[in-house]
């Protein structure tokens, strides 16, 4: 694999430093190199949190990026934060919830793609899963792990959680699927997969 730089970023308690802890777990178990690195707003919850994740087969040179491969905005500030780390190359997905005015966008970027992961979260499973959708659709987008490196690392940084209500592990794996079918379903309309 190539080196593959992603920049996710939402509002604080959307669980974006979750996603990013949990892909680099899975990789890390599945002898990737990767670096994630978060930022956080002023404020922990109601700020925008971002996460520079790298991924690559081989050694990674730099902590740090100027420009994303793949950016996912999960909220209309997180668009405007993370626009310049975008350009020509960069697939720009965004939850198709989000009601930014066109001039929010970034200027440059290669595709524009939207995922209705918010609202198929609300409806098929719950709220509560949102950002594990999200990293279904990660998943789905860049093939950085394999699905079921994913779930491992699921259950190994939620394991309290799981053995708590086992129903939660079921639903975990479910959204993460569903996140995945979300990214193969927006790619065939007409996106391309950067991988």
């Amino acid at each position: 694999m190539a080196l593959l730089r992603i920049a996710l970023a939402g509002e604080g308690g959307q669980g974006v430093q979750s996603v990013a802890e949990i892909l680099a777990e899975a990789a890390y178990q599945s002898d990737r190199q990767a670096i994630y690195i978060p930022n956080f707003g002023l404020e922990q919850r109601g700020g925008v949190s971002i996460a520079f994740l790298q991924f690559s087969d081989q050694r990674i040179g730099a902590p740090r990026f100027n420009k994303a491969d793949i950016i996912i905005a999960l909220s209309d500030r997180a668009i405007g934060r993370t626009a310049i780390y975008s350009d020509s190359k960069t697939l720009f997905v965004y939850d198709a919830s989000i009601q930014a005015p066109l001039e929010d966008f970034p200027q440059e970027y290669d595709q524009l793609l939207a995922l209705p992961a918010l609202e198929v979260a609300n409806e098929t499973l719950h709220p509560r899963v949102f950002n594990i959708v999200i990293m279904g659709a990660v998943i789905g987008l860049t093939h950085v792990v394999s699905f079921d490196a994913a779930k491992d690392a699921l259950v190994y940084k939620l394991k309290a959680k799981f053995d708590k209500d086992p129903n939660m592990r079921d639903l975990n794996f479910k959204a993460l699927k569903l996140g995945e079918e979300l990214a193969a379903q927006a790619l065939a309309k007409g996106g391309t997969p950067h991988a």
